[in-house]
């Protein structure tokens, strides 16, 4: 009997296998379109409209497409953007922007506020440091990504949007109302530094933007009126951004003429990049420093590359990122980009830092608590719990000064013993465990150490550098 059932199972698997093969053979009656001019691309396009079993519609797949030949260049700097994508990446750019006018951060898993910009609305409606963001519009941002948030704070200008945060100096959830403004996105910020009965312009570039050449320019001739003896120039942590705003500030740099980079196209073909004639060279007799980091990348290396083989500068930090290829946009019919990679640039003595960026003159490694980014976190811990959280107080703690004996985020006895000597030292309540309270006066003892220049050890170097060659 048994063997009877398994042959007639076996009758069946056939006898289905051979109606889904005759299915499978059937040819189909719809209608094919091209897609491209390349047949093995079109064919590929047929079978999955035919076949697939998890569909999608054409421009999805067109989309898939384009960005599948993009990765295939293995750049990471070329990549296909969509309408969105392109959209955004133009707006991190521009001169301004329209939203609410706040710096947020990801931190475990949270959207966090690092601080509204002032005067914004975000500002205006109250928004807070550390408030975390729960919900924009009635929609809960749990799980999304930073770009996710970005699409529902961005809109029209003058439109409302409503935010629900969670306040946790104040333990309560807080909703808030705001109206999208045009923001302002300054990319250049500069002040003196007096030391020694000398005045030195300190020039802080964020980013290469649309107006940062303008920008400098406007910052610069403030300062040099202000009759400072030296300019510290800080790109650190700068991603770069347009070529010619860069080329701007270099030309306010170097005598007319000199040459700042070169461009090697995919041919090999160099074509040499040269400041253009500028009738007042008010920068030229300041002796200047730059300072740079591994996040220095791409138009901050043009600039540090032109200042240093040129001699005009010397360069203060670690070594930059290493991002020797310049980008083009190209924009396509379905609204999209391709972004491609066009050219390389190399440094005015013709070495191209791809991978291996420039190595600052004079050496200068941050301190631990310097290096340290401050994370919003929340909650209650005791001695035996395990997690992020606890290792991340044992790390700021150990880099302040204190006995760790571990920090791998177990919660032992010594860990105990530090946070009451920190708590006690610091007049927080008495209480030997983590909590909100802890994690909030951790931060701004980061906070406030990393806003001291005092402590910043690249910066300090910069500056007695700067000083030998004025003296």
């Amino acid at each position: 009997m048994r063997k009877s059932r398994f042959f007639l199972y076996g009758l069946l698997v056939v006898v289905v296998l051979g109606i889904g093969y005759m299915w499978l053979m059937k040819p189909s009656a719809t209608e094919q379109k091209d897609v491209s001019n390349s047949q093995v691309i079109d064919e590929a396009f047929q079978l999955i409209k035919k076949e697939a079993v998890f569909s999608k519609n054409d421009s999805l797949l067109v989309e898939g497409a384009i960005r599948g030949m993009a990765e295939a260049l293995e750049d990471p700097h070329s990549t296909y953007l969509t309408m969105e994508e392109a959209a955004n990446q133009e707006a991190s750019l521009a001169e301004e922007r329209v939203g609410i006018g706040a710096e947020i951060m990801l931190s475990a898993g949270k959207f966090v506020v690092v601080a509204p910009l002032k005067d914004s609305p975000a500002f205006k409606a109250g928004l807070k440091p550390q408030d975390e963001i729960v919900r924009v519009n009635e929609e809960r941002v749990e799980g999304k990504s930073m770009t996710q948030l970005m699409q529902l704070l961005s809109g029209k200008k003058g439109t409302s949007i409503k935010m629900t945060v969670y306040r946790s100096s104040e333990n309560r959830h807080v909703e808030l109302h705001m109206k999208r403004d045009t923001i302002a996105m300054h990319t250049v910020s500069s002040d003196v530094y007096e030391v020694d009965d000398y005045s030195l312009g300190i020039v802080n570039i964020s980013l290469f933007g649309e107006k940062t050449g303008e920008e400098w320019e406007k910052q610069t001739k403030a300062l040099v009126e202000r009759g400072i003896d030296g300019l510290v120039i800080d790109v650190r942590g700068n991603p770069g951004g347009y070529l010619y705003s860069v080329s701007t500030i270099i030309g306010t740099l170097l005598p007319n003429g000199s040459t700042f980079a070169y461009m090697q196209d995919a041919k090999g073909v160099l074509e040499m990049l040269n400041t253009e004639k500028k009738d007042n060279q008010y920068l030229n007799k300041l002796p200047v420093v730059l300072l740079q980091n591994g996040g220095s990348a791409s138009a901050s290396e043009v600039l540090a590359g032109a200042l240093k083989d040129n001699k005009r500068a010397m360069i203060v930090g670690e070594k930059s990122f290493g991002k020797g290829t310049v980008q083009e946009t190209h924009p396509l019919q379905n609204g999209g980009k391709l972004k491609i990679s066009t050219h390389k640039w190399l440094t005015p003595k013709q070495e191209w830092i791809h991978h291996k960026g420039i190595q600052a003159d004079l050496q200068v490694e941050p301190d631990e608590l310097y290096m340290m980014d401050i994370k919003y976190y929340q909650g209650n811990f005791h001695v035996g719990d395990f997690g992020e959280e606890v290792k991340y107080v044992q790390q700021v703690l150990g880099a302040i000064g204190y006995n760790i004996s571990r920090q791998d985020g177990y919660f032992d006895e010594d860990t105990q013993d530090a946070i009451e000597k920190y708590r006690q030292e610091r007049s927080l309540d008495e209480y030997n465990e983590i909590d909100d309270v802890l994690f909030q006066s951790l931060s701004k003892t980061i906070l406030d150490y990393k806003t001291s220049r005092e402590n910043d050890k690249q910066f300090q170097m910069g500056v007695s550098y700067l000083l030998h060659d004025i003296k």
